[in-house]
């Protein structure tokens, strides 16, 4: 299994590989890890780690606030990575996602505004907190095919199962959507083209629908597509049933996604 030793920017939410993280990055230890992303050859990926922080440790990450807010010291005068305890990587779940960094723009007042794609799922093997930013060595985690049987036939069957699973799940998810928006399925276009592809959807469902973190970095882990829509299915139509008996809630964008603060 290959390896290698990227930087590690632990979130207090999960990444997923082909979808987009704005960051709003203040906090001088990851100003540090953009400087040097940044610096990078221009024909290299400037790649660094998203890891979901484990039992809400985020306040580990000091200088946090809302896009914007102006850096702030650790007041405990901590070394990087200090705050996350003598043996870091038990601070954060272990499966994590590789990020592209597209742009990384410095503000005048010394900030960055990061737009990243996640691409690949990786496993912490270690993580470093000698440096001026935390580093991790992981290892990439491929996607089981979920096939089941060895022969042809199969295959083929898993993989007519995984894309019925992944239809439903695209139905559950416009009727949760909809339900969430308060709005009468009805009365609604279903929008914007939603992928085909079952482990795109899988993915897309797990970012756009409103879960804690915890559930979902369980989807982030799940062994192959099939595992999680299948989960999803169950969440969304459980949610779904939820908001139905709640009074009308305000309209949510779910396209949208939120600027992360560091």
């Amino acid at each position: 299994m290959t390896t290698a030793r990227l930087p590690l920017f632990p979130l207090n939410a999960v990444l997923f590989p082909g979808l987009v993280l704005p960051l709003d990055v203040f906090e001088e230890r990851y100003r540090a890890m953009m400087r040097e992303l940044a610096g990078a050859d221009a024909d290299e990926p400037r790649r660094f780690v998203v890891v979901a922080i484990r039992d809400g440790r985020e306040t580990a990450l000091t200088g946090t606030g809302m896009p914007g807010s102006a850096p702030a010291p650790d007041p405990a005068g901590r070394a990087p990575g200090e705050g996350f305890g003598p043996d870091p990587v038990q601070s954060f779940h272990r499966m994590g996602c590789v990020a592209d960094a597209a742009k990384i723009r410095e503000r005048a007042d010394g900030s960055y505004e990061v737009l990243a794609t996640g691409t690949t799922r990786v496993r912490l093997l270690s993580v470093d907190a000698g440096g001026p930013f935390l580093t991790a060595e992981v290892e990439e985690v491929p996607e089981d095919p979920g096939t089941g049987e060895g022969d042809e036939a199969g295959a083929k069957r898993a993989d007519d199962e995984t894309r019925a699973l992944a239809e439903s799940v695209l139905r559950a998810f416009r009727s949760y959507r909809k339900r969430l928006a308060g709005a009468d399925e009805r009365s609604l276009t279903t929008g914007a083209e939603l992928p085909d592809d079952p482990l795109v959807v899988s993915y897309l469902v797990a970012a756009a629908t409103v879960l804690d973190v915890p559930v979902k970095q369980r989807l982030l882990q799940a062994p192959d597509a099939a595992t999680r829509l299948r989960e999803e299915l169950a969440l969304l139509r459980g949610e779904t049933a939820l908001i139905r008996h709640l009074p009308s809630l305000p309209a949510v964008d779910l396209t949208r996604s939120p600027t992360h603060p560091n």
